[in-house]
């Protein structure tokens, strides 16, 4: 488990300036947070080494590379026999189509964000990769419309 991070006005800046552009310059980022360029540097190089930045990614519109469907699929294990458990782990994330598996307690026991060309291929997903395991008891299939990023949560880091 990550240990808490302290993180000031600056750095809250800097997190919203990233999330809202990650491939910004360092000027750029000088600019909007008010800082020099050396303490934006200083900053990031702390947020990445403290874990607060994970990495930089891309957002790809999957519509326009032929794969519009996104759906996110629950699933409940019949039994939590640890082998079995350690097994579907490893092997989710490298199912074809899966952008990210979540963990998770409460009813279901995984969520699975997934792309597809059509809901054939859905379907197929579901019969070929998720049936197989015989820790899998059941799965509930909820297509997405739209997917949509929430408001500003960024400025309630660090706030108790």
């Amino acid at each position: 488990m990550s240990q808490k991070v302290e993180l000031d006005d600056v750095d809250r800046k800097l997190l919203r300036a990233l999330s809202e552009d990650a491939r910004a310059s360092g000027s750029a980022l000088a600019a909007a947070v008010g800082v020099s360029e050396s303490t934006v540097s200083l900053r990031l190089r702390r947020l990445r080494t403290s874990g607060v930045i994970r990495g930089f990614s891309v957002d790809i519109d999957t519509a326009a590379v032929g794969i519009p469907l996104q759906a996110l699929i629950s699933i409940r294990l019949a039994k939590h026999d640890r082998a079995e458990i350690d097994a579907f782990t490893a092997a989710a994330p490298r199912f074809p189509g899966v952008v990210r598996m979540y963990h998770m307690a409460g009813a279901d026991d995984y969520l699975l964000h997934i792309v597809a060309a059509g809901t054939e291929e859905v379907q197929s997903f579901v019969l070929d990769y998720l049936t197989r395991y015989p820790a899998v008891a059941h799965t509930r299939t909820n297509l997405i419309y739209r997917v949509q990023d929430g408001a500003d949560w960024i400025g309630t880091l660090g706030q108790e």
